[in-house]
């Protein structure tokens, strides 16, 4: 199954605290809250390249399955993290104490990060 695609955020759940506890700062949360971002994936076999595109702020990271690569945070912040491909439709990194789960249903990717006790749950659907 290929990842490939634009999507755009449909629906989250609990982006204030979670981005609180990241230590983004309050405007920045207010800013960011309401805006549907655009995710563009291109997936080469085990290499991807994201883009995650929230008004003007750019995320942009690329990794290959199971290989150490550097990763850009929500906050900037740049770590190192391996990224591992579970079935054919779930990438699952660990990047700083904080658990990113990307699973893909059909047009649908559900991406949920645990830090801790906070889950933060995003549902973007293929456009």
């Amino acid at each position: 199954m290929s990842f490939t695609g634009k999507y755009q955020l449909q629906s989250h759940e609990n982006f204030e605290t979670f981005m609180k506890a990241l230590g983004l700062p309050d405007e920045q949360i207010q800013k960011g809250k309401d805006i549907k971002s655009i995710s563009e994936i291109v997936q080469d076999g085990k290499k991807f390249k994201i883009t995650v595109t929230t008004g003007s702020k750019v995320l942009h990271n690329e990794f290959t399955v199971g290989e150490e690569c550097e990763m850009e945070m929500l906050t900037g912040e740049k770590v190192k993290a391996i990224v591992q491909l579970e079935g054919d439709n779930r990438l699952v990194a660990n990047l700083k104490g904080l658990k990113s789960v990307t699973e893909l249903n059909g047009d649908t990717i559900t991406n949920t990060m645990t830090m801790g006790d906070l889950t933060y749950k995003r549902i973007s659907k293929r456009i």
